[in-house]
Parts: structure tokens; C-alpha cells; sequence
């Protein structure tokens, strides 16, 4: 409900803050006290449409500021966290609208700027204006299906109907998708299996590219290896028997050497001899030892050489397949590790193509299964609103006598749509009619009624369909307008009725309607310094009776006036 309303220099407003309670108010003042600019500065909040004239005269900018409260579970919550707006659930709404001088408007909402239709989305789920000129809420026939609903449908066959729908789009979307793909398998059947021979034959693994690469280079360094081994070893046993290798050469030195050793010892052999020998001796077993050492590292390198001989054959095969998967993979434009995946897929493409005949068949009986299954169900709802409309026209024709609408004839009608614009919401489109007098034929609520008529059979709907809409606060502007007496006072009744659901604010000129209300707005102006500014009073008991008393006397307010002002008042108090 609409909690708080603060103008600043909105045409003859200079400053204005109302506190708003729930119930009804009744906003009440003589003409030209500013009551229409009250109802325009709301509508500024409410995201119309604005103008630089409505700027007070001598200010800078017009400014409109709105608190609302709205429960828990009220649908502006989730519109604005759709828009990234922060608003705790229980606190104020504070929607907020700034015209300059220049014409240049600007909104928020909970202190975020935003767009105009953004903040008319948000004020139109919080606020109706039902006025002498404008319609809005249940003049869109688009809502009338949902107030239907609400207002006769239980929401068990409104859930049921909806997953009907869902189940047979589900498999209408399954079905459309299941005959492209046979289609387009169909166009390319010899490129399909081609492929599929193809990569089954290559039968690729996720995973391979890598291992194979690894051991490429395995078998790479393990050639190298066996290159190193071989060549080391060749230099110790020439192949070339022209070349000498270091075991002959040492052999030839000991062969050399040995001609130095005498075959028999000499007898008195000079020292110098003795030396010689000596070292000859010694040298002869370093070459001994040389020989052996040689020996034993042609030996090792022979070991090694068989540990470490290469697979010419295996690197090959390998490379060979690691080459061949890349090229492949480049050839579909896919990585080497997608390769299976892109078999399975086509694979099942080129299955539905052999099998896909059978299968649409099945998927096309489950489809029209749903479809009847759906239809059925939607029945159910067409019977259900088809009973809450008849109910509906009663309950409204029995609000619309009273207030001098006995002639008028109420309609909710159910036209049945085409099977293309079905939805989860059923086969039919509902729309409130009204036929204002006899004899004519119904048509749309907003077009045949004129400008009273129109907010009195507004007045009856929302008594009817009380609470349903999710709307908070319900404003009526001159409900009242050329009725009086009886009709008044039954308008001013229903408006207090209403008032028990949702919270109402009326500007009206009936001391009944005014009489009816739980609390009373004065509206007037006064001027200061040559200056005319616009100002609301909260009358208190005694200065209700005396506004009510103007209003049935005129300027001049009689004892008369005011006996009947506390009449009216008294059976509401």
C-alpha cells in the first residue's frame, strides 16, 4: 500500500508531505484547490509522461517522492532482482521522479536510477489510477484471463493444464529435432559413412595422441642412444681392416717392446741393464693392462649396445599413427582427443538414419499422445472458467444496480483460439465486455463505457475481484461524478467495502462517498506573499462534519448542513 507521498514544486505545490493509512481516504476540496495536481504529481512517481510546465514557478526542479509497503511474496520483488535492484522484502519502496526546468526527467527506484519503463512496470504491479479519463489495470483485456482464474479456478487445474502443455512442447520440440537431424543425415548419407568407415577403422581413443607422443620420444632418445653406443664401439673394433684399432696398437707395442727382453739372463750384468730391464718390465705390464681394460669396455659397450638397440620399426608404426591421427583430426577440424567423440556422434547420426523411421514413428505417437492429453485437460479448464464467468457476470451485475448501472449488462467472454496460439494458460482468450444500455451490443470495457460509467463498473470489478490482482492501493478520481443521493452513497458503501482488501483513496465531491471513508483529506490553497500554494489537511472528527456540511451547503454552511453532515457520519462511526 501507498505509505507516504512527498511533493516538491510540482505547479502550485509548493511543499507537501502525506502519511497514508490503510482503508479508505477521501480526498475532498473545492474546485481548483489542487486536487487533479495531486493525482499528476502521483502519476510523475508512477512514470507518465512529464513536462517542464508542471515545475513550480521560480524552482530550479519538480520533485516527487513515493513509499510503498508491499508483502513478502509481491511480485515487484522479483522484478526488481530480474533488474539487479536491491530491495529487502518487509522495507519501504521508495520510488522517486525529478523534472527540471528544462524538461529533463529522471527516476528511481530504492535510490537506483532507471529507465521510465522500468519504473512504470514496477509502480503498475503497486498503484491503479482509475480516473474520469484514464483507464488502466482492468481496462487490459491481457489481464482479464489471469482475474478470471483467480477469482473461480482452483490453482491445482491451472498447474495441471500447464504441465500438460510443457509435456507435449517438450516432445513437439524432441520431434521437430529428431526430423532435422534425419534430414540432414539424409543429405549427406555417403559423406556419413564414408566417415564412419573411416575413423572406425582408426579407431582413435581419448588420450592417444599424448601416450603416442611419448613414446615417439622414448624411442627417439633410445635410438640416439644405440647411435652414441655404436659409434663408441666402432672406434674400438674397426670394421675397416685397413684401420687399426687401439687393441692391435697396444698389441704391437708389446710386441715391440719385447724385443728388449733378453730370451736368457746375462751373467754379470751392469746396473745400467738391470734398470732398463726393470722398466721395460714395468711398461710391458702397463700395455697388459691396457689391454685388459680395453677388453673389458669393448665388453661393457657390447652389453650396452644390446640393452640399448633401437626398434627402427616400432618408432615408425608409431609415428606413422600419430601422424596419421593428427591429419585426420585436422582434416574434421576437431582436436585428436575429440576424434571418439566425433565417431559416437556420427555414428548415432548415421544409426538414427537407419533406424530413424521407427523412431519417429514412435516419437510422433508419443507427440500426439501428449497433444490429446493436453486438449483434455484444457477442457476441464475451458468448463471450470466457462462456470466462474457465469458466476462472475452475476456477482458483478449485482454491484452494478446500486450505482446506476441497472441498465448495463456485464460479459465475460470466453473465445476459443486457434491450435497455433494454445498455451500453458489453456485454448481460450478472456475478455470483460459491457453493454451500457439495452439494445446495444457488448464491446471492450475501455470503449463503451463512458468516463462515470466506466470508474462505477471499475468500482463493481474490483469489488468482485477484490484482492486479486496483487494491486495494493486502488485510486478513484470523481467516482462519483453526476450521481447523487441514494447512488452516491451506495458508491461511497462499495469504496468502504473495497477499502476491507485493499487500501483506497477517492477524490471525490459527495459528502456521502466523503462520509463513507475511514479517514478525510481536505485539499485547498491559500496565498502567501503573493504566492497561491496548494496545501492537505488530516481533518480530525468535528472538521469532517464541517467539510461535509460545506459540501451539501455550498459556501454557505447552514446548522441544516451540519445536522445532515453528522447524520452521514454517525451510522460509519
Amino acid at each position: 500500500m501507498l505509505t507516504h507521498l512527498s511533493i516538491r514544486d510540482v505547479v502550485l505545490i509548493e511543499a507537501l508531505d502525506l502519511t497514508l493509512h490503510p482503508g479508505f481516504t477521501a480526498l475532498t476540496g473545492e474546485t481548483g484547490a489542487g486536487k487533479s495536481i495531486l493525482l499528476d504529481s502521483l502519476g510523475l512517481a508512477m512514470g507518465e509522461r512529464a513536462n517542464a510546465g508542471l515545475v513550480r514557478s521560480g524552482a530550479e526542479e519538480a520533485r516527487v517522492t513515493v513509499c510503498f509497503e508491499a508483502p513478502p511474496h509481491h511480485t515487484v520483488y522479483d522484478q526488481l532482482e530480474e533488474q539487479g535492484i536491491p530491495a529487502d522484502k518487509g522495507e519501504p519502496l521508495v520510488l522517486r521522479r525529478v523534472i527540471s526546468r528544462e524538461g529533463r526527467s529522471r527516476a528511481w527506484v530504492n535510490d537506483q536510477p532507471v529507465g521510465l519503463t522500468l519504473l512504470r512496470k514496477v509502480a503498475a504491479t503497486l498503484i491503479e489510477i482509475q480516473g474520469q479519463h484514464e483507464q488502466m489495470g482492468l481496462a487490459d483485456a491481457t489481464t482479464h484471463r489471469g482475474l478470471l482464474d483467480a477469482y473461480g479456478i482452483k490453482p491445482a487445474l491451472l498447474k495441471k493444464v500447464a504441465q500438460a502443455f510443457t509435456h507435449w512442447q517438450d516432445l513437439r520440440q524432441t520431434l521437430a529435432n529428431a526430423e532435422q537431424a534425419l534430414e540432414d543425415a539424409a543429405r549427406e548419407e555417403e559423406w556419413l559413412r564414408h566417415t564412419v568407415d573411416e575413423l572406425s577403422t582408426l579407431a582413435p581413443q581419448p588420450g592417444e595422441e599424448s601416450l603416442l607422443a611419448q613414446q615417439r620420444h622414448s624411442l627417439q632418445q633410445a635410438e640416439r642412444r644405440g647411435e652414441a653406443v655404436a659409434a663408441a664401439l666402432s672406434e674400438l673394433t674397426p670394421r675397416d681392416r685397413r684401420s687399426t684399432g687401439p687393441a692391435a696398437a697396444l698389441r704391437a707395442a708389446s710386441r715391440a717392446l719385447l724385443r728388449l727382453v733378453p730370451s736368457t739372463p746375462a751373467d754379470n750384468t751392469a746396473p745400467e741393464s738391470d734398470v732398463l730391464a726393470a722398466r721395460t718390465t714395468e711398461a710391458l705390464s702397463a700395455l697388459e693392462n691396457a689391454e685388459n681394460a680395453l677388453a673389458e669396455a669393448e665388453s661393457l659397450l657390447s652389453r650396452l649396445m644390446a640393452d640399448t638397440e633401437a626398434n627402427p620399426r616400432e618408432l615408425e608404426e608409431t609415428e606413422e599413427r600419430l601422424f596419421t591421427l593428427r591429419t585426420v583430426a585436422r582434416k574434421h577440424n576437431v582436436l585428436v582427443d575429440e576424434l571418439a567423440a566425433l565417431l559416437a556422434q556420427l555414428s548415432a547420426r548415421l544409426h538414427a538414419l537407419e533406424n530413424g523411421a521407427t523412431e519417429l514413428e514412435s516419437l510422433r505417437a508419443a507427440t500426439q499422445e501428449a497433444r490429446l492429453a493436453y486438449e483434455a485437460t484444457a477442457r476441464e479448464l475451458t468448463a471450470a472458467r466457462t462456470h466462474a464467468a457465469k458466476k462472475m457476470e452475476q456477482a458483478v451485475t449485482a454491484e452494478l444496480k446500486p450505482i446506476k448501472l441497472e441498465k448495463a449488462r456485464f460479459l465475460a467472454e470466453l473465445q476459443t483460439l486457434p491450435a497455433e496460439q494454445w498455451s500453458r494458460h489453456g485454448m481460450e482468450q478472456v475478455t470483460f465486455l459491457i453493454a451500457a444500455n439495452p439494445g446495444q451490443p457488448p464491446g471492450p470495457i475501455a470503449k463503451v463505457a463512458s468516463g462515470g460509467e466506466l470508474s462505477r463498473l471499475m468500482l463493481a470489478l474490483k469489488l468482485v475481484l477484490a484482492g486479486q490482482s496483487g494491486i495494493g492501493t486502488l485510486i478513484f478520481d470523481e467516482i462519483d461524478a453526476g450521481v447523487g443521493g441514494a447512488t452516491a452513497a451506495a458508491i461511497g458503501e462499495r469504496l468502504h467495502r473495497l477499502a476491507l482488501n485493499v487500501q483506497v483513496l477517492a477524490v471525490t465531491h459527495s459528502p456521502q462517498v466523503a462520509a463513507s471513508a475511514d479517514a478525510h483529506l481536505r485539499i485547498g490553497k491559500q496565498t502567501r506573499n503573493g504566492q497561491t500554494a496548494t496545501h492537505a489537511t488530516l481533518l480530525a472528527q468535528t472538521e469532517r462534519k464541517e467539510e461535509i456540511a460545506r459540501m451539501l451547503a455550498g459556501d454557505t454552511i447552514t446548522d441544516a448542513a451540519r445536522a445532515a453532515a453528522a447524520s452521514l457520519l454517525e451510522p460509519e462511526k
